[in-house]
């Protein structure tokens, strides 16, 4: 999706009305899970139709006249659906999707997940909140105040398909996320392409010399996973444990 960049006056109204969902979503679940320890890391929100459609068809009806809305419900819309299924019992963190263009002033917009979490008995500690590399980003100074906003209100951020952007390492060292989530296309048949190879294990070193941890995304096969465990890397989600479960967390196979 394009991005969207919408100016907003101070003290807008939509902060107390702009929560009802502009059209009909649902979320489906998939996990991020610790090999490691074999459990459940996270699970990610996915934006999808009310009966399961793609994320592209939602997308598609998001316009600059109902994004913050659309940014806004989303929060809700998986904070409430994930408790509902249990999230709380599995120890898991809860991992949300935001649109920064869609935050005009963090320290406001933030409410309304910080309520939701509240009315849920959700501890802020098991939040994350994804930005992805592949939304352009008018005002960098922008974004890291919303990283900033959010870490102060102890909730963990996420820089997700990491290397298959608009700014790479220059947004890396912009700000510094919890958490980077290497993209895809960097780990695939990453086994038999060996400069992708050093090119994922020069970025996992850099992120443990910078506290960072790391998460490798879309794993599929065996051998992709044997490669990256052999960097030491412990936090995966992809085909290979489980697809996403539509209004549902689908337990992994490790």
């Amino acid at each position: 999706m394009a991005p969207v960049v919408r100016k907003r006056p101070l003290g807008c109204a939509d902060c107390d009305n702009g929560t009802a969902p502009p059209f009909p979503f649902a979320m489906a679940f998939q996990p991020i899970i610790n090999l490691r320890d074999q459990t459940v890391y996270a699970y990610e929100a996915l934006v999808r139709g009310p009966e399961g459609q793609s994320a592209a068809s939602v997308l598609a009806q998001v316009t600059p006249e109902n994004v913050y809305a659309f940014d806004q419900s989303c929060r809700v819309r998986a904070i409430e659906t994930a408790v509902a299924l249990g999230l709380i019992g599995t120890g898991a963190a809860l991992s949300i999707n935001f649109m920064p263009n869609a935050v005009y002033r963090p320290e406001t917009c933030i409410r309304t997940s910080l309520a939701a979490a509240a009315a849920q008995a959700l501890p802020l500690e098991r939040l994350i909140f994804e930005v992805t590399e592949g939304e352009q980003v008018a005002d960098s100074a922008h974004l890291r105040g919303i990283l900033a906003e959010y870490r102060r209100n102890r909730l963990r951020s996420a820089l997700d398909d990491f290397g298959a952007g608009y700014a790479g390492l220059t947004l890396l060292a912009a700000f510094q996320p919890d958490i980077i989530k290497i993209d895809m296309e960097l780990v695939r048949d990453i086994e038999a392409r060996p400069v992708a190879r050093k090119i994922v294990a020069a970025v996992v070193e850099l992120c443990r010399e910078l506290g960072i941890e790391v998460i490798a995304e879309g794993i599929e096969t065996r051998a992709e996973l044997g490669v990256l465990t052999g960097m030491g890397l412990n936090l995966f989600q992809g085909y290979l444990f489980a697809r996403p479960g539509f209004q549902a967390l689908p337990k992994p196979v490790f």
